[in-house]
């Protein structure tokens, strides 16, 4: 079974046709000020009926408020939430069962220790995202374009799906595929010409050679 790839940060009309058409199997809106990747829930709602049937539709958010995560689900047209910031066990089982969709935790790894502590989200998200670190004097919990050691996942065990994400470029997918044997990739920064502007050959780039693994 080919590796599943999703396209985050997407804010083009073109860019998620590209994706969808390139078989990505998770198309990603950010609800995050702070990023050059942000899209407001009308213009994502316009995205989403972009895309068909069988594609996930992700709303990333941050450390978001109930109200906040409402109008993404009532405005976006999305089916699957992704919890960026620091939520606890406690607020991702609360989300899940307030507003019944599958629930991504993002998890910030640097060592064999986040991974472990990493599984206590298991059975309580629905799939896990593990994304590097973000450099000290980051504004943003993710999309920095910082990668981390990939070999930490090789062994790590985990018993439901998980993301690789962090650095991800069409040039170095499939070597990290293969060392960490992630099932799935999330890649942002990897597929841009500048911050929040991406591309439509390196979103098929991307695809392809996370694919070909």
């Amino acid at each position: 079974m080919s590796v599943i790839v999703k396209i985050c940060g997407l804010k083009e009309g073109e860019h998620v046709d590209a994706a969808v058409e390139a078989g990505a199997g998770l198309t990603g809106f950010v609800f995050f000020e702070r990023s050059p990747r942000n899209i407001s829930i009308a213009d994502a709602g316009a995205l989403t009926a972009r895309v068909p049937a069988g594609v996930r539709k992700v709303a990333l958010s941050v450390d978001a408020d109930d109200d906040f995560l409402r109008a993404i689900i009532d405005g976006a047209g999305v089916d699957t939430l992704q919890l960026h910031g620091a939520e606890t066990v406690a607020r991702v089982n609360h989300v899940r069962d307030t507003f019944g969709l599958p629930v991504i935790k993002a998890l910030p790894i640097s060592s064999a220790q986040d991974v472990e502590a990493a599984k206590t989200f298991e059975g309580h998200a629905d799939m896990l995202l593990f994304d590097a670190k973000p450099p000290k004097d980051a504004t943003r919990p993710g999309g920095n374009a910082e990668s981390f050691d990939w070999t930490l996942l090789k062994d790590a065990g985990f018993r439901m799906p998980w993301l690789l994400a962090g650095g991800l470029d069409p040039d170095n997918v499939a070597e990290a595929v293969r060392i960490s044997r992630a099932p799935m990739v999330d890649v942002s920064s990897g597929v841009e010409d500048a911050p929040g502007q991406k591309c439509t050959r390196k979103i098929r780039d991307f695809i392809a050679a996370a694919h070909s693994v």
